[in-house]
């Protein structure tokens, strides 16, 4: 039976890989068009996420909704998701077997949808690319792996603890529409080589 997004939620739904399943009311597997252009991969489920079964639907999520209306995107045309597809207890930061746990699951909906753009929000989302880097340092820069662009990007959640960061947060996304438009046409000019492995070693976009 052919993979689909569909069948990976169910499998999430029942997941049994990781004590997160234990306080899990209701998985979050993602949202969004199969055919996204741009992944947005956040840390973990919060409390509403858990409630309801939907990424970003809490504060920082009505940010994430202004920022994306901001450069003339909406959440339908975007797929959103997790690291970790159940709420981590009181919030905390996702553990390591955790990520792990939920990459098969990641791995799946990735090369199902073959973003163009893939945005990691926060640093357990960067570290999965950029494991010994500094989100501090490399936010906003995007870099070829393979089929796809990633761009480390601060965690909207940031803005609502730290105010300061919300202009960098805005900066970084308003580029995004630029990195979009490079990373397709870098696509449709190198041809169909969906099957390339992802390099080890990433690259800084020379485009850029």
């Amino acid at each position: 039976m052919a993979d689909s997004l569909e069948q990976i939620a169910k499998e999430v739904a029942v997941c049994t890989n990781c004590p997160l399943h234990t306080s899990r009311i209701k998985a979050v597997p993602g949202e969004g068009p199969p055919d996204a252009q741009i992944m947005l991969i956040g840390e973990g489920p919060g409390f509403h996420e858990n409630q309801s079964g939907r990424p970003f639907v809490g504060a920082a999520g009505e940010f994430l909704s202004e920022i994306l209306q901001s450069i003339g995107l909406s959440r339908e045309e975007v797929f959103i998701c997790n690291v970790v597809k159940c709420r981590p207890p009181g919030n905390r930061d996702p553990e390591p077997l955790e990520i792990e746990a939920c990459r098969v699951y990641l791995d799946r909906q990735i090369a199902l949808i073959e973003p163009n753009v893939i945005v990691t929000l926060g640093r357990y989302s960067m570290a999965r690319w950029f494991p010994s880097a500094r989100i501090s340092r490399i936010h906003g820069t995007p870099r070829r792996i393979g089929r796809h662009l990633i761009v480390p990007m601060y965690h909207p959640a940031a803005a609502l603890h730290q105010p300061s960061l919300r202009q960098e947060i805005m900066k970084d996304f308003g580029k995004l529409p630029q990195f979009l438009a490079k990373a397709s046409q870098s696509w449709t000019e190198s041809g169909d080589d969906a099957t390339e492995p992802e390099s080890e070693q990433p690259q800084q976009l020379s485009l850029f």
